[in-house]
């Protein structure tokens, strides 16, 4: 047990926890984020005796006759300051990072209120952003520290909200002031804490799942396996094969696949009951890479399909074989880019409940409300279902599947009473799809002066354990891997493998990224081998109005490559 002061007021934590529990459980403090729970991420810092710490880090315990600060704790002044200077600056997006930010904004200021840029930086340091890149929240301290000397809140530079206008966020002052609500900010009477029991093998068939002496923990609501799911076991965006919990007798496609469900009335007994589940597996080979899952006679990543082929997609246009074979100069390669982990700062969290109507009610955080309505109707099989989206925290792309609202709504389902399932960091770097780890061989021919004649490719992507948005990745990085250039002879060949591997699906980009860097890396290669610059043989390429796109796509008025080459 131990007393400290939080913003003002004399508190004590009767149990040992991390302040970041306390201050967010007990005294409903949500301003302070959860990002990592591990010191890593700078979302939960406060200020205690005047200087910055992560609130996931100190136990309360090691607190005694501390002072903490958290952004609901800032004076009226000094919110309207960092309010108008944040929104004022562009510096909130998701806005999960920010009152993290805005701590450390304050524990500069309040020490050294003209401070250089160096020191702004060094002063946020340990606080990760995902969406600004740091630069508008740099201005945001410059001029917060100019209010803050001045004791003057200036005019908004703009406010008329015409097109063009450079106007603040409406919704800036809850993001700086933690206010607005992300899933993990909602607590209800009588909530329920659930998690997923994971597979412990990336491949293994499922024998046998004893669920009994979780089931007898005190404190445990519910232990859910396959054979509770009232609707249809497999979700998906496109295809259905995302399996809500392995049944017996399933196979398991990646370590993130869900075995049973767990709700209890707090997180310490959710942990034990999920280690006290038994499940008996056999240990299958796994597919590790494009080249196991494409080689004769491998081990089916799902007992469904006929091979590993989750999608594949050919383009041709003109003779790119021939045009090649004619070239003065030709160059070929072979490109790998690798899973790309989305970094959003706040990890999935949903909340359910039964609502007025008796429908099931999800607050998610989550890329598409619709498709999590029409898959969580589709897993509880019933229309009594409604989807809300709360303030998402980054997404990206890697919030576009579901991760966890399906496993709330059924817990809720089942127990009739609220359910939070949030995944930890470790999870969600496990769990959601990446961006796709591609192999890309490329040939690309020229003439003497670095005309492109031809280009052609095969590109193989590792999908992962589920097919997400594989296909259309695959269609859209195959579509426009030729690049922005003018030439008529181009072909590519693309194939999705499933493998054992977290699965992949949406990312900025959408698999353009990928080819993209291929060609341009070779269009650099040419440009050296030719002897011109690599900006040269860009703009002696480049796609111009009324063109045709190697994909046969006729470019309009809008496009401006050349005009954006000129400027550079």
């Amino acid at each position: 047990m131990s007393t400290f002061v939080v913003n003002g007021q004399t508190v004590t934590a009767e149990k040992n926890k991390k302040l970041l529990r306390f201050l967010r459980d007990d005294l409903g403090l949500t301003s302070v984020k959860d990002g990592c729970s591990e010191g890593a991420c700078g979302a939960c810092t406060v200020i205690i005796d005047g200087v910055t710490c992560k609130a996931c880090v100190p136990d309360t315990d090691k607190l005694e006759g501390r002072n903490i600060i958290t952004v609901e704790g800032l004076s009226d002044w000094e919110k309207e300051m960092y309010t108008f200077a944040y929104a004022e600056a562009g510096a909130v997006q998701c806005g999960f990072c920010i009152p993290g930010m805005v701590m450390c904004t304050k524990a500069l200021l309040d020490k050294n209120p003209d401070p250089t840029e160096a020191e702004m930086r060094y002063a946020i340091r340990n606080n990760y952003c995902r969406c600004t890149g740091y630069v508008k929240i740099i201005d945001a301290i410059k001029l917060a520290a100019q209010i803050k000397r001045t004791g003057v809140i200036p005019e908004p530079s703009n406010d008329d909200w015409k097109i063009g206008s450079r106007v603040q966020r409406l919704d800036a002052e809850e993001k700086v002031l933690g206010t607005g609500k992300y899933p993990d900010d909602y607590y209800m009477e009588g909530m329920l804490y659930g998690s997923a029991l994971r597979s412990k093998y990336p491949r293994a068939r499922v024998l046998s799942i004893d669920t009994s002496a979780a089931r007898a923990l005190p404190g445990v609501a519910a232990v859910l396996t396959a054979e509770d799911i009232p609707g249809e076991n497999k979700i998906g965006h496109l295809k259905h094969d995302q399996y809500t919990m392995i049944p017996v007798g399933g196979l398991v496609h990646y370590l993130g696949d869900a075995i049973a469900l767990v709700a209890a009335e707090d997180r310490e007994t959710l942990e034990k009951a999920k280690k006290l589940i038994k499940v008996e597996y056999e240990v299958l080979p796994a597919i590790h890479n494009i080249q196991e899952a494409g080689a004769a006679g491998a081990p089916k990543v799902f007992d469904e399909e006929k091979d590993n082929v989750c999608a594949y997609k050919h383009i041709s246009r003109g003779d790119a074989a021939g045009e090649i074979s004619r070239a003065k100069h030709v160059i070929s390669r072979h490109f790998e880019t690798p899973w790309t982990e989305h970094a959003f700062l706040e990890p999935e969290c949903a909340v359910s409940y039964i609502d007025q109507d008796g429908d099931v009610f999800i607050y998610s955080t989550d890329q598409s409300a619709h498709q999590t309505l029409h898959e969580c109707c589709m897993a509880l099989g019933t229309d009594k279902v409604k989807v809300q989206n709360a303030l998402v925290g980054g997404g990206f792309g890697g919030k576009e599947d579901m991760t966890v609202q399906h496993h709330a709504a059924l817990l809720t389902y089942v127990t009739r009473r609220p359910v939070k399932v949030k995944l930890t960091r470790a999870e969600s770097l496990l769990v959601h799809p990446k961006r796709h780890h591609f192999e890309m061989d490329f040939t690309m021919g020229c003439d003497e002066n670095g005309i492109i004649k031809g280009v052609k490719a095969k590109v193989y992507t590792d999908t992962g354990a589920f097919a997400s948005l594989g296909g259309p990745v695959l269609e859209r990085a195959c579509t426009h891997a030729a690049g922005p250039y003018n030439y008529q002879n181009f072909e590519i060949e693309g194939t999705a493998y499933y493998t054992n591997n977290p699965p992949a699906g949406a990312f900025r980009g959408f698999g353009v990224t990928q080819t993209c860097f291929a060609t341009e890396s070779l269009l650099n290669m040419m440009a050296d081998e030719i002897g011109i610059t690599p900006w040269e043989i860009r703009y002696r390429n480049a796609i111009r109005p009324g063109q045709v796109l190697p994909n046969g796509q006729i470019v309009d008025e809008s496009t401006g490559l050349v005009e954006t080459l000129e400027a550079i």
